[in-house]
């Protein structure tokens, strides 16, 4: 896992107020909704999924990756797998990964994240997170969403407000049973947020 080196915007900076306890089995803290940002995507693989304030209606559940990422390889990537399948064929749920690259950009290039897609078996879309010109080191995504590195996993509700934000690994059973709440909400939304703090690969 990889965490970041340079400061970002967190989500509090996005406007969260307040972090709660939650039981045990949540594992973790509560995050106040918040509005979330668009993603601003140079090449989709596997379709494009239109921006994210479009898919009012949906649950969309995204992965923050990155192709050397160990934690991105062993826990987030085969999850998102497991989920495409567990997911295949709903309307109120949507998978989304974000390849976010900010180190080793001359290593980890569309080419091989074409090519890492298809040998991974992946079928929901797949992002590559764009730069600014005046910022070629850390992607323009990763700073709207303020993720703290990869993997990330973040959900958004129906309504277009992150719920969950999560750095690392987690109990993938808490999580999806998560998603399959929101899923059941309606557009209005309401209820809270499991998640928890685990080592990651954070940026430098």
């Amino acid at each position: 896992m990889t965490r970041s080196r340079r400061p970002v915007a967190r989500l509090a900076a996005l406007g969260f107020l307040s972090l709660l306890s939650v039981s045990a089995v949540a594992a973790g803290v509560l995050l106040e909704p918040v509005d979330a940002p668009d993603w601003q995507i140079s090449e989709w693989i596997n379709g494009d999924p239109g921006p994210l304030s479009r898919l009012r209606g949906r649950v969309v559940v995204i992965n923050f990756f990155q192709l050397w990422c160990p934690g991105s390889n062993e826990f987030s990537v085969p999850l998102f797998k497991e989920w495409q399948e567990r997911f295949a064929g709903r309307d109120d749920v949507m998978l989304v990964s974000i390849e976010t690259v900010f180190e080793g950009h001359d290593v980890q290039t569309p080419e091989r994240l074409r090519a890492y897609v298809r040998e991974s078996g992946l079928t929901h879309p797949v992002g590559i997170d764009a730069y600014a010109p005046d910022d070629p080191v850390i992607p323009v995504t990763m700073k709207r969403f303020g993720t703290e590195g990869t993997p990330q996993v973040v959900i958004v509700d129906k309504r277009g407000k992150i719920r969950f934000s999560h750095f690392g690994r987690f109990d993938p059973m808490v999580v999806e049973a998560f998603i399959e709440r929101l899923a059941r909400e309606s557009d209005r939304g309401d209820g809270s947020s499991p998640s928890s703090r685990r080592p990651g690969h954070r940026r430098r």
